[in-house]
């Protein structure tokens, strides 16, 4: 894979990640930070502020990545940086509960009443980890259905035809995973009415639950269908089965209730992450009361972590929820991803480029296809080797979007008119030059 490079010089990356690569696998910590979809090194980062980022070398991006989701209020927002420094001039962690952990919880059931009572863990992961356990706990029943290209994180029940990292690496499931495990786990096509009747027909009383990215976000942006959720809803609800929202992308993102909000759905289970956080690590499990008792110590499903409900991690999560609720904030990042994604339709059919571009909200993906995007074999079948030219065209243009096309464009509050426009100077930059 060729492209040009423009930009100032990344020396500096460029040696620092020669130096990663000796001591940290792949010389990265998560893999779709490697480049590897779109061919390159990874610049390395110095500081954020606002909508920008800026590299070692002095280079500055325009950011549509935002940590994958959680900065929805822009990089170093000023009140949940003062939030998080005063909560760790007061210590970092402290393995008993404290007042925190109660008002972040008092702030989610409030904006998710659908959520009768939450625990708080450390990653997504964690949160569909616990989430599975739970329905396998209270139903008495294995099976865990989820759908090709969902991604709920890296434990092993849920590396079955996984999104996120394992489409842009292009695995179908990862090493040291053991086959009974697979075998409990039955990934189907996402939005696939018939898929999931089949599924229910042939499993049936073996199911435990259902877990779906109610708008999926680990293969790119693909809406729902309509009804397909309320298809999930019953089916679960007439077999017993227990209904899990994945929200980690989408909760407080595409509306203050999370995609459940935004549906009008009750989901027995709901995983939440990125936002919740503000920028730092946290996770949570939360859903109707007589499921979540069934958590220890209240009940015999077991679950637990040192650093759960973590200090600094509450308090950039309270910051960040009270500045969601200020006016206006959701209409703000809706309207700009809105006109964004016009502007961009309308430059790609001026040059006569086909492409697709799914939006929910605040959350888009621009997919290089004649064919709309319905599931995960539409979306691998989107031109990946363009998207990697368009991504190191962007690049050289100051504009930093998801380093794969299988990944969202986040929008924040801290994105202006002036970066609409910067972006759409870059992208038309770009087209010229296919011409």
């Amino acid at each position: 894979m060729t492209f040009m490079k423009t930009r100032k010089q990344t020396v500096n990356s460029e040696k620092v990640f020669s130096r990663s690569l000796a001591l940290i696998p792949g010389g990265v910590n998560s893999p779709v930070r490697a480049f590897g979809s779109v061919g390159g090194t990874p610049f390395l980062v110095d500081r954020g502020e606002g909508a920008w980022l800026w590299d070692i070398d002095g280079n500055r991006y325009l950011d549509y990545v935002m940590s994958w989701g959680p900065l929805i209020l822009g990089h170093a927002h000023p009140e949940v940086v003062k939030t998080i420094r005063d909560a760790a001039g007061r210590g970092c962690s402290y393995g008993v509960p404290t007042r925190e952990e109660l008002a972040l919880t008092e702030l989610v059931i409030e904006r998710m009443p659908h959520i009768e009572k939450l625990r708080l863990v450390s990653s997504g992961t964690e949160a569909c980890m616990t989430a599975a356990r739970i329905a396998r706990g209270a139903t008495g029943r294995e099976i865990i259905i989820k759908f090709d290209g969902g991604y709920h994180g890296h434990s092993d029940l849920f590396l079955v035809r996984a999104g996120s990292g394992l489409a842009t690496s292009g695995l179908r499931a990862s090493a040291g995973v053991p086959e009974d495990i697979t075998r409990i786990t039955v990934s189907i096509p996402y939005n696939d009415f018939k898929a999931v009747d089949d599924c229910f027909l042939r499993y049936g009383s073996a199911i435990a639950g259902v877990i779906v990215e109610p708008i999926a976000a680990n293969m790119g942006v693909v809406p729902p269908a309509n009804g397909f959720l309320e298809h999930l809803f019953k089916k679960t609800s007439h077999n017993g089965s227990i209904l899990i929202f994945d929200e980690v992308i989408t909760g407080f993102r595409v509306a203050p209730g999370g995609a459940a909000e935004h549906y009008g759905l009750k989901p027995d289970l709901v995983c939440l992450g990125k936002i919740l956080g503000g920028g730092m690590p946290i996770g949570a499990v939360g859903g109707r009361k007589e499921l979540m008792d069934c958590l220890a110590p209240m009940g015999n499903i077991y679950q637990a972590g040192t650093l759960s409900g973590n200090p600094l991690s509450t308090a950039g999560g309270i910051s960040t929820l009270k500045e969601l609720a200020r006016p206006g904030v959701y209409e703000y990042i809706k309207r700009y991803a809105e006109d964004l994604t016009g502007r961009l339709s309308g430059l790609f059919e001026k040059y006569d480029i086909k492409v697709q571009i799914n939006r929910v909200e605040s959350l888009f993906t621009l997919f290089f296809s004649e064919y709309k995007i319905n599931n995960f074999e539409d979306a691998k079948k989107s031109d990946m080797a363009r998207y990697a030219n368009f991504f190191h065209a962007l690049l050289d243009e100051g504009v930093y979007i998801p380093p794969s096309g299988f990944e969202a464009w986040f929008v924040s509050t801290a994105h202006t008119s002036e970066h609409m426009q910067l972006t759409v100077k870059a992208v038309e930059n770009f087209l010229k030059k296919a011409e």
